[in-house]
């Protein structure tokens, strides 16, 4: 039987504000433990709560980035349950009216956009920590966290297979880090995500019953967890089983999900307007101001890079995947290099560096102008591609920040192309006398034989002769 995946995520983004969501207490994370609580955090008799007002203007930011609806009026309500972390035996969240509905995220995937649809994204405190290590077989509660302000971002179940849900998650964290209402630090805890996962037969209206893997903080994890999930949920339908709608943690030293208790509906919470808080109401005046504040946005900046530096939609679209990536690029062309050129080397060698260092562009040790100067290089034949690239290496080990490293670097290691048309004659002739079975194979019409030749000549050169040169020499001698 052929089946189909169905995926919804539910991201829990902690918002960046210096306080809580309903308290004054600090969100600075790395505390020691319970330092950082106010009298509303630990639940103490009479405290009552008080909205903080960045964390509503951040979840306006955010509706309005995704094109939802900013709610202008939406209720808290209290959701109960018990759990050591939840001082105050509920948590107070919105339900009903969230302060978000609707919007979408474009997601890319194989060459493929689809356009997911949000449901909503709800306001709500974070609960504490419960911390098992260090403490003779029990367990502490840290309650640091308790309070600290989240936007709940929850999806509709339309991605289809593990690699939309994590283009998804990576799209939605480029957003939150984008406009900068999350940091997206994930070890910290700062971008949650909880996956729904179910599997029904191809072609089958009805959804099958879901479970849910809980606080996945990694896209490789995400990627992980679906594919066991998806696994198991099969694998035990198919042997005759039954799926049973549960909440499952995923062991990543297993690569497997085991069941945590059995999933919870809505009703199971027994929601109420949260008789403390009153309806949050925003103001047109208000989100207006909000929207003008708003910086370019990703899906604007890609078409802008299209038309105003006329590279193709990939590679706008991979050059947005961050501000800071965007930035660097903008600062690479702005200092004169060729902006396809440009794309391609932030793409190509800068990127694979950094990821093979897993660094991020802002700790690129070369700058963009210094690599706008080597570029540069390039475009005027001072030096080919192939030895541009030895210089980056060169450049990346000292720290290149200063423009003038690259002619540096060029000029001490004699790497100036050779771009005389006798010299370069002279090796042409002495390749050509060498291999005669090329140029048979060439005129016969296998071009790779052409390139052969080409490649003799660089090595004669000492990888020196111009290759454009090089290749309309042999196309004279030869054609």
């Amino acid at each position: 039987m052929k089946w189909e995946v169905v995926i919804g995520l539910e991201v829990h983004t902690q918002l960046t504000t210096q306080s809580k969501i309903f308290s004054p207490a600090s969100t600075a994370f790395g505390a020691a433990p319970n330092t950082q609580t106010a009298v509303v955090d630990i639940a103490l008799p009479g405290a009552l709560p008080v909205m903080n007002k960045a964390a509503v203007e951040k979840a306006i930011q955010f509706g309005l980035a995704i094109g939802g609806k900013v709610n202008r009026r939406s209720v808290f309500a209290r959701k109960n349950y018990f759990y050591p972390d939840l001082p105050k035996g509920y948590q107070i969240s919105q339900f009903e009216l969230p302060v978000v509905e609707g919007g979408a995220i474009t997601i890319n995937v194989d060459g493929v956009e689809k356009t997911i649809n949000l449901t909503r994204a709800h306001l709500e405190e974070d609960a504490g920590k419960s911390v098992h290590e260090d403490f003779h077989g029990q367990s502490g509660i840290d309650l640091n966290r308790a309070g600290t302000p989240l936007l709940e971002i929850v999806s509709e179940p339309e991605m289809r297979s593990a690699a939309e849900a994590v283009a998804y998650a990576k799209a939605l964290y480029s957003l939150v880090t984008w406009i900068g209402i999350c940091d997206g630090n994930m070890q910290e805890g700062s971008f949650r995500c909880d996956v729904n996962v179910s599997v029904r037969p191809f072609g089958q209206a009805e959804f099958g019953t879901r479970r849910e893997i809980k606080n996945l903080n990694s896209f490789k994890f995400i990627e992980q967890a679906v594919h066991a999930e998806v696994r198991y949920q099969i694998e035990l339908i198919e042997d005759g089983g039954k799926v049973q709608q549960a909440t499952v943690l995923f062991n990543p030293d297993t690569g497997e999900t085991r069941a945590m208790r059995s999933k919870e509906d809505a009703h199971d919470y027994r929601y109420f307007p949260d008789p403390d808080l009153p309806p949050l109401v925003i103001g047109e005046d208000w989100i207006e101001r909000v929207r003008g504040e708003l910086p370019e946005l990703p899906a604007a900046m890609q078409q802008r890079f299209q038309s105003q530096y006329g590279i193709p939609a990939y590679d706008a679209s991979t050059l947005t995947a961050s501000k800071a990536l965007a930035a660097f690029y903008e600062a690479t062309v702005a200092a004169g290099a060729d902006a396809k050129l440009a794309s391609n080397w932030i793409m190509g060698d800068v990127s694979a560096t950094l990821n093979r260092e897993e660094k991020d562009i802002t700790a690129s040790p070369v700058s963009a102008e210094a690599l706008a100067a080597l570029i540069k290089r390039v475009m005027d034949n001072t030096i080919n591609n192939k030895t541009a690239k030895d210089v980056l290496k060169k450049m990346w080990e000292s720290g290149a920040t200063d423009p003038s490293v690259a002619d540096t670097i060029i000029e001490r290691d004699g790497l100036k192309q050779e771009t005389d048309t006798g010299a370069i004659e002279a090796i042409v002739d002495a390749v050509l006398a060498a291999n005669p079975k090329a140029i048979e194979e060439y005129r016969s019409g296998k071009e790779k034989a052409l390139n052969a030749l080409v490649g003799q000549v660089m090595k004669g050169s000492g990888g020196k002769a111009n290759p454009a040169m090089a290749l309309e020499l042999l196309k004279k001698k030869v054609g």
